[in-house]
């Protein structure tokens, strides 16, 4: 639980840092959101839907030996922010190595996958995905009650892709394909 104070402290980078590695917060998922702390709390739909997600991506970046993935634990430096998507890529090519620091990956991700839980602000998810295009990230917003994928690139009008549509993305992963009813399946009932 984040005390109220903390709430109400503007973060720098640095003092934001400090108080992720602190012996006591090394367990939590924590972002640096807008100068504000914020504790990542993913409801068990959206981490499912997270959890496909980086499978099918993981699977092709193995296979295809293209770079780095990170799960909803994985956190990158995104300028002057902390971030932590449920999917990040980062190629080879931009960072051979991941090093073994604590904390946050000094790159941003060349692709940030954030899935929208209920209790994610509006506002936050702006101010993220404008920081990860600054930083020429590319970004996949899952709106699992919606159905939809929003796609954002830098310099580029955001596509929005629904069930029946197949997310690709032939720059950035060459021949990844993932037809979106396989993420937005819905379970039998009873």
């Amino acid at each position: 639980m984040i005390d109220m104070e903390l709430l109400v402290q503007v973060w720098t980078p640095e003092t934001f840092d400090e108080y992720a590695l602190l012996p006591e917060n090394r367990h939590r998922l924590l972002e640096l959101i807008g100068g504000e702390l914020v504790e990542v709390v993913a409801s068990p739909k959206s981490s499912n839907v997270g959890a496909d997600i980086l499978t099918y991506i993981n699977s092709f970046v193995l296979e295809h030996d293209l770079g780095h993935i990170t799960g909803a634990d994985g956190g990158y430096r995104v300028g002057q922010e902390r971030y932590i998507p449920d999917v990040g890529f980062i190629s080879y090519s931009r960072q051979p190595e991941l090093e073994s620091i604590e904390g946050y990956n000094l790159l941003p991700p060349d692709l940030a996958v954030e899935v929208v839980s209920p209790n994610d602000r509006d506002e936050d998810i702006e101010i993220k995905v404008a920081n990860y295009l600054a930083a020429g990230t590319i970004v996949w917003l899952v709106r699992e009650a919606r159905q939809r994928i929003s796609i954002f690139k830098p310099g580029q009008p955001v596509t929005v892709l629904g069930i029946h549509d197949v997310l690709e993305d032939s720059n950035l992963l060459p021949g990844f394909t993932l037809p979106l009813s396989k993420v937005f399946r819905r379970k039998p009932q009873g």
